[in-house]
């Protein structure tokens, strides 16, 4: 990437991918980027269109048409403001639908990648950073917990019955890591970060001790 810094972050949904990665990027003054995010601001889109998520072409058509921003102040799709709506039940009930649509898939890659050369590097989480969108990242993790601790927290963050959100998370789990294109995995030359037990300034330290020592003198790294 030209010594732009890249870290890429990948792990099962409520690990704490989110909460890491942004106390990552912020102490190493890095812009960071939630690709799920995307996937499940395209499925936002296809709900509103009225479009049926496993409607292979026409989830395509909408993931390549749509204006989608991710900044600090949210996500907008299409001009509208979507940060509250793209975490909210229905779109959660059909993103790995939508996320393991190749042609989605392949536009939020190029996505992605247009994302890091415009921003100089970054911090980028989801479930195909390490394997796919950047294999030749400076730092690749792979961030996880168990099913019953990220039930947890997701209903504190959310809501709902422990026991229900952990039968949801382990059958997004088995969605993601067996759909055929870009598979949750762990990816090449990845590191595990396990948060159960761990406090989030915990795994942040743990995360800055790994990074390269020519990239970290680049970035003159803590804050």
């Amino acid at each position: 990437m030209n010594g732009a810094l890249v870290i890429a972050i990948d792990g099962p949904a409520g690990a704490g991918k989110s909460t890491v990665g942004r106390a990552v990027a912020s102490q190493l003054d890095l812009e960071y980027l939630d690709t799920g995010a995307m996937y499940r601001a395209v499925t936002f889109a296809v709900l509103r269109r009225g479009v049926d998520p496993h409607a292979t072409d026409e989830v395509a058509r909408v993931a390549e048409a749509i204006d989608l921003v991710i900044d600090d102040d949210g996500v907008f799709v299409d001009g509208v403001d979507a940060t509250v709506d793209i975490r909210g039940r229905e779109v959660t009930g059909s993103v790995s639908a939508v996320a393991a649509n190749s042609a989605v898939r392949s536009e939020m890659v190029d996505r992605q990648r247009s994302w890091v050369l415009e921003h100089g590097g970054g911090v980028i989480e989801g479930r195909d950073i390490g394997s796919v969108v950047f294999p030749d990242a400076d730092l690749k993790l792979f961030v996880t917990a168990s099913p019953r601790i990220r039930a947890e927290r997701r209903v504190a963050e959310i809501g709902g019955d422990v026991d229900e959100v952990e039968a949801s998370i382990i059958e997004r789990d088995r969605k993601d890591s067996t759909r055929s294109d870009s598979p949750l995995l762990e990816a090449d030359g990845s590191t595990t970060v396990d948060t159960t037990g761990m406090s989030i300034d915990e795994v942040v330290a743990h995360i800055l001790t790994m990074l390269p020592a020519e990239g970290a003198d680049d970035r003159s790294t803590v804050r």
